[in-house]
């Protein structure tokens, strides 16, 4: 047997750490002295120590891990690795966007002087927006789910055989936000405005186009607020955002644009 400091040595785990996993039953030592209270572990027990660094070093969470190492279903723990590679890949990717935007700030900081300048270089237009008709999806989802509904609304393109017309886009109905769940409507534009399930009220809009990806969104919408306030608008129904460059074009989301409109009316 090993003691806890050899193996927390050997292992290049600290000994708190060990201890801790023995509490939540992760890594329990094989022995425990009654009169020390020293922990011992086996030789046999490295593996499964150094399986346990490496499931942390994929980003698994402790309590994620406890159910690999209870798992003996193949296809369950490799469906459990996949997920976590595409958790991984999205995270590489959000990084590397994040780069790019911090690269972008810092150059606009260095030429202007103004550290919130970005804030300040969105164009806005007070719009008629038209009227549109819509299939939709509404209910309480997160923004991550987005997909999953799209997928929804697009399945019911052939069966009701109605025909798209290129306007996708979010309305959000909640006064507050909240990532994990909103009451969100997506909506997809058809022509046929008798198969529609609403039709979106023509109407004054303040409007704005986001250039870049979702993530920065609230910047966009911070603008078009305080130009509202500034010009002597109210709100008159609530904000949706029109998707008219994405990933489905083939762009980088730097290049994505959202045109992004709160109704309003004069004050």
């Amino acid at each position: 047997m090993l003691s806890i400091g050899e193996f927390s040595k050997i292992c290049q785990v600290t000994v708190k750490t060990l201890r801790h996993y023995d509490r939540i039953g992760l890594l329990k030592p094989v022995y425990v002295d009654d009169m020390t209270g020293y922990r011992y572990y086996s030789r046999g027990q490295m593996e499964k120590m150094l399986l346990i660094q490496r499931l942390k070093r994929y980003g698994f969470s402790l309590e994620e891990i406890s159910s690999i190492l209870h798992c003996t279903e193949k296809g369950a723990l490799l469906s459990k690795m996949l997920q976590q590679k595409d958790r991984l890949k999205q995270q590489k990717q959000d990084m590397e966007l994040a780069i790019s935007e911090l690269t972008a700030h810092m150059q606009s900081y260095e030429r202007t002087g103004d550290l919130m300048d970005y804030q300040r270089g969105y164009k806005i237009d007070l719009k008629e927006a038209p009227e549109r008709n819509v299939i939709a999806c509404r209910q309480k989802m997160g923004v991550d789910e987005f997909g999953k509904y799209y997928s929804t609304l697009y399945e019911r393109v052939p069966k009701e055989r109605v025909t798209p017309n290129g306007v996708t886009g979010a309305v959000y109905y909640d006064k507050e936000f909240d990532r994990e769940n909103s009451d969100i409507e997506l909506i997809v534009g058809i022509r046929e405005r008798e198969k529609a399930d609403r039709v979106m009220k023509a109407g004054l809009c303040a409007m704005t186009v986001h250039k870049g990806p979702y993530s920065s969104l609230s910047e966009a919408y911070g603008a078009l607020v305080d130009w509202i306030a500034e010009n002597g608008y109210e709100w008159n129904g609530v904000p949706y955002e029109i998707y008219t460059k994405t990933q489905f074009d083939s762009l980088a989301p730097q290049d994505w644009e959202t045109e992004v409109y709160f109704p309003v009316r004069k004050k």
